[in-house]
Formats: C-alpha cells, sequence, structure tokens
C-alpha cells in the first residue's frame, strides 16, 4: 500500500529523498492534483554546480515527472551576500563580473535534465537578482526586516555554530537567511510557488520563508528537504583525490563522471542508484540483490545511467566502451584523459613526478612520490619504482603516446605536440 496519495511524495519516499516537511497532507494533496510549484534555489559561487546539487535536481526531476512544476532559481542577488550555512569563515566576495560568468555557465546543465517550456508543467527559470537588486533599504527592514525574530536568527545552526566556535560572522552574511526566505514570498508572488525544496543543511532557511509567507499574506507554502548524502565509509560525497565532482563536462569530463560511479562502495551502489538514476524501482532492487563478484555488474549499469541522464546516452556509452578496452582488454583507448607535452620537452625527459602533477594523477610532487614508494604509479602498465625517473621519448609507445597510470583505476595519455 502506498505511504502518500500523491505519485511526487510516493516516487521521493521509495527513493529515499525525503528528510523533513513541514506538512506532509498538505503538500500530498496539492501533489496529487498536479498544483505544485516547487523550486530550489543554486547560488552562483563556481562555474559549474557539483553533484550534491545533482541530487536535488533530480528532486525536481520526479516533481516534474509527476505532473507538477519546477522552477530552478539562479542565485545572481543571494550570490553576493554569500551562504554561511556549513561555512567557518566568511566566503570570499564575489564581483558582478564573476558572477554572471559563473551564471552564464551553471545555466547549461538544467536542460539535461529538465524540460523547459512554456507548458503548464514545464520548468521554468528565475533569477533572484531581478528583485533583490532592485530592493529599498529601509523599505525592506520595515516590510520584510519586522518579521524575523533575531532571537531565533541566532538559534539558527549557520549562526549559532559559527559563534560558539568564537568565529567572526559578517553582517551581510547574517542576512543571507533573510533574502532567501524573502525569495520564497517574491516567487509565490509572481508564479504560485508553493514549495522549497533543498538539503537538509537548508531546512531552517526554507522553514523561515514559509514563515515569512504566512506572516506577508501569500497563501500556503510548504517546505521539503532530502538527507545529504554521505558515502558508506562515513566521507562527504561528491569529492575526489583531485577535488569536487563537477556537473560541466569541461570540469570534470563523462568519462571521469563515469569512473566516479564504477567505484562506488559496494554499500553505496543501491542508494545511489535509486537518487541518481531514473531506472524503474524494481529493476533496481534486483541489482541491489546482487552479491560478491556480480555487483560490479550493478556498478556499471549505475555508471552507464547516471552518466547518460547528464551527460547524454552516447558520452556513456563511449566512457563505458573506453572502461572496457582499458581494463577488460588491457588496451589503450583514444577516449582516456590526454594532456599534450611539447615534443621538445620530452626529448629533454620531464621529471616523472612533475608529469603525474601535470596529469592530474597527483596533488603535489610530494604525493606523486608517496605514490612511487607505494608501488602504486605505472608508464605503460610497468611498475616504475625510481621517483627521480626522466619520461622522455623513448618511453613513447607504439601508438606514439605514453600511458600514464595511478592504481588500476585511473590513466592519462600523454601525447607530445
Amino acid at each position: 500500500m502506498s505511504a502518500y496519495k500523491s505519485d511526487f511524495l510516493n516516487i521521493l519516499n521509495e527513493r529515499g529523498f525525503i528528510h523533513q516537511c513541514s506538512d506532509f497532507d498538505g503538500l500530498d494533496a496539492l501533489a496529487a492534483k498536479g498544483d505544485l510549484v516547487g523550486y530550489i534555489g543554486y547560488d552562483c559561487t563556481a562555474r559549474s554546480l557539483h553533484i550534491g546539487n545533482y541530487l536535488t535536481m533530480m528532486m525536481l526531476y520526479w516533481l516534474q515527472q509527476s505532473g507538477n512544476k519546477p522552477i530552478t532559481l539562479m542565485g545572481g542577488g543571494t550570490t553576493m551576500v554569500g551562504d554561511p550555512s556549513g561555512k567557518d569563515e566568511t566566503r570570499a566576495m564575489r564581483t558582478v563580473e564573476e558572477i554572471e560568468a559563473n551564471k552564464a555557465s551553471i545555466k547549461q546543465v538544467f536542460s539535461r535534465v529538465l524540460k523547459f517550456g512554456d507548458g503548464p508543467n514545464d520548468a521554468m527559470m528565475a533569477d533572484n537578482a531581478e528583485w533583490l537588486l532592485k530592493l529599498n533599504y529601509i523599505e525592506m527592514l520595515r516590510d520584510v526586516g519586522r518579521h524575523f525574530s533575531v532571537n531565533r536568527m541566532l538559534s539558527m545552526d549557520s549562526v549559532r555554530l559559527r559563534l560558539e566556535r568564537e568565529q567572526e560572522m559578517s553582517f551581510i552574511e547574517f542576512n543571507y537567511m533573510v533574502c532567501q526566505s524573502y525569495d520564497y514570498v517574491e516567487l509565490a508572488r509572481r508564479y504560485g510557488c508553493n514549495l522549497q525544496m533543498g538539503g537538509s543543511d537548508q531546512w531552517g532557511n526554507i522553514v523561515n520563508g514559509v514563515e515569512l509567507g504566512r506572516r506577508m499574506g501569500t497563501h500556503q507554502l510548504y517546505a521539503l528537504t532530502t538527507p545529504l548524502l554521505t558515502t558508506a565509509s562515513g566521507e562527504k560525497m561528491g569529492k575526489t583525490a583531485n577535488g569536487a565532482v563537477w556537473l560541466n563536462a569541461d570540469m570534470f569530463s563523462a568519462w571521469d563522471f563515469w569512473q566516479y560511479w564504477r567505484n562506488s562502495e559496494d554499500a553505496d551502489v543501491g542508494r545511489f542508484l535509486r537518487r541518481f538514476t531514473i531506472l524503474p524501482i524494481d529493476e533496481i532492487k534486483r541489482l541491489e540483490a546482487l552479491q560478491g563478484a556480480e555487483i560490479n555488474e550493478a556498478k556499471k549499469i549505475l555508471a552507464n545511467e547516471a552518466t547518460a541522464l547528464l551527460h547524454g546516452r552516447a558520452a556513456a556509452e563511449e566512457a563505458a566502451e573506453t572502461a572496457r578496452k582499458t581494463f577488460e582488454e588491457g588496451a589503450i583507448s583514444d577516449n582516456l584523459p590526454t594532456i599534450a607535452v611539447p615534443a621538445s620537452e620530452l626529448d629533454a625527459g620531464v621529471g616523472l613526478l612533475a608529469l603525474f602533477v601535470r596529469a592530474g594523477l597527483a596533488g603535489s610532487n610530494g604525493e606523486a612520490r608517496r605514490h612511487v614508494q607505494g608501488g602504486a604509479i605505472k608508464l605503460n602498465d610497468v611498475a616504475i619504482t625510481d621517483d627521480k625517473t626522466l619520461v622522455d621519448a623513448g618511453y613513447l609507445n607504439d601508438d606514439g603516446v605514453i600511458k600514464l597510470s595511478l592504481g588500476k583505476k585511473k590513466h592519462v595519455l600523454v601525447r607530445p605536440q
């Protein structure tokens, strides 16, 4: 028997997206009628969103698939303020030019997951710069600020934890929750929005928006959050040795994205299939039940489906074929990550450690040296034990490349230019 009347909440519940909700019954009733207009905000702090944002994008995907309308809110205004949630210090202030450039780069990813258009449940994109940058300070204090209790604001985790640690919080950061709450009111007035979703760390800010809407006379507003994901080993999801798992292909390639999912821990496969693919639940349950070596088949399917959704089926199939050739046949695929090195440099010889740093396989010479000492570094599939090795043109194989390997799963080709 279904836990809810609406497809939307049943899907989210079955796939593990639900953490907290301000009013399940009210939200369920609206969702069942297709009357939800839900949004999630995305600040423009980098040129790309990351995998944590992808989790919330999937909530918007299922909102649309269940017959309701999603809104993606670009934080052109709030990025100028800076969200203090989860931060130990004030974010660096970004210029208007940086924010605009980031915004333009971020926008492209949403159309891969959502259908935009003019239909009743087609997705739409808004930007809070449209109203936040036009606000009059005194009017804002009188019309909006009077509804906020400083006592309550000081109790919010994003504020309280900073103060308890005696870490400075600027006045501009303190105002972030006011801006986010006001976004909800504006979206309600302009577009009939009645649901804000986000990660569990945003619960306080979202509920503030619900309360502000009530005080300012909007229709009933709702809040829904999803758990912040960690891996089975307790690590924050979305981090690799080389940094964040970005969604833009120019910052994290489709190959790297495929590899990220393929290398998931066994205990994570089921959760990731539910949240980051659109496979039917029955198929996911079958894959979850696989044991031993068979779990690798589930990991390949996870990698294929998650990559196909974001980067397209062709990119996913290309990554899968590259992996098959590289790991199962021991061949060198042209689709492996590649760096170009001037032929003159290779003729003279490039230091092994510096080359691995250059290829993104190590963060520093020291890290690369530790990999050599641990027996993890290979050139053309041959282990290298001397960290003073000079890699020159003599290492070029019959294909005219040098294959750098870190462990069994990370490979980069060096091509002379």
